[in-house]
């Protein structure tokens, strides 16, 4: 388990041990009692951000936090080879090690905690990122709209892993949800579950495309009770990515999951997260709503590609007391 100087002696409860999450059939009472409060929620994430927060060589430690919770992202049509192993470069080395140095951290081994890529990609960050330790995340199942026949969504899956990929970013069917067809949901993300093997598997619901809350939390347990080993909020592709009151949500229902059933299920928002202040404001929701446990790699991922350039020109501001020009850090 990955730490930083923000905690190097938390551990994890031995009923929340992150790992398979072993699924339940589908207790379809239980999303019938669900109902969430919108404006409550709404409070509740604002408040998140509202408060002064961490500061100074507490801020540096939980922004190396966050880049150890990082799934470092390209899913672009200009995807190559070359820009994969760039990507893969900045992923073994986040930080430039002066500034590493000047915090006195040089030893943690700080990289990220996956990269994630096109199934067709994922041969070249396997290579790239040989004995790093770090994962290589393939998203499947026909990423972003989840509309491609199954047989081919689950053909996709099984390449992906067999190309060298440990953790799979699925994506739902989101006509599922929005004809409140629970089983179909269940169906679909077992039946990917199955197909992911051995692989870690996370499920993408698209949150900025289901209608309500409600829907986002019945979704996020369907998805749970299926096998899912992660929640992920988006795919990036939408015009409305990850949120706070989504997150929230999804948080929320995890921590539900795990209350009944004892399995931890991780959490990971995406698309949209582009400064080092709003990483700040995933991580307090993680600690706050579920706790220490929910701040390491195996159960807390941030989705992000420009992310990692601003919580290094924060670092820097920190050691240096000046900010940098964003030019001046490795293209990730």
């Amino acid at each position: 388990m990955r730490t930083t100087s923000a905690d190097k002696t938390a551990t994890v409860h031995p009923a929340q041990t992150p790992g398979r999450n072993g699924g339940t059939t589908l207790d379809s009472a239980w999303l019938k009692q669900i109902a969430v409060n919108k404006s409550a929620t709404e409070r509740r994430a604002t408040a998140l951000t509202a408060r002064s927060g961490v500061k100074q060589q507490w801020q540096a430690a939980w922004l190396l936090k966050a880049i150890s919770c990082l799934d470092l992202t390209t899913l672009a049509g200009d995807d190559t080879p070359g820009k994969i192993h760039r990507l893969c470069a900045k992923a073994r080395r986040p930080v430039d090690s002066e500034l590493l140095d000047a915090m006195g951290v040089a030893d943690l081994g700080i990289t990220v905690g996956a990269v994630c890529v096109y199934p067709t990609m994922v041969s070249h960050a396997v290579e790239a990122l040989e004995g790093s330790g770090i994962a290589v995340a393939s998203v499947a199942a026909a990423f972003p709209a989840g509309l491609s026949p199954l047989k081919s969504r689950l053909e996709e899956i099984r390449y992906a892993i067999q190309e060298g990929a440990t953790e799979i970013d699925i994506v739902i069917s989101r006509q599922h949800v929005l004809t409140g067809n629970w089983q179909a949901l269940y169906d679909e993300v077992a039946t990917f579950r199955e197909a992911c093997g051995d692989a870690s598997m996370k499920c993408i619901l698209a949150t900025g495309e289901l209608p309500t809350l409600r829907d986002i939390q019945k979704a996020s347990l369907a998805a749970m009770m299926a096998g899912t080993d992660f929640v992920k909020t988006s795919t990036g592709k939408e015009a409305e990515n990850a949120t706070l009151p989504a997150s929230l949500t999804i948080v929320r229902a995890i921590r539900d999951y795990r209350d009944r059933t004892g399995n931890a299920v991780g959490f990971k928002p995406a698309g949209g997260i582009r400064t080092a202040k709003e990483a700040l404001a995933w991580l307090t929701l993680m600690k706050e709503e579920l706790g220490r446990d929910w701040l390491e790699p195996e159960l807390f991922r941030i989705g992000a590609s420009s992310l990692l350039i601003d919580i290094e020109r924060q670092l820097e501001c920190y050691v240096t007391g000046r900010y940098s020009a964003e030019y001046r850090h490795a293209i990730s």
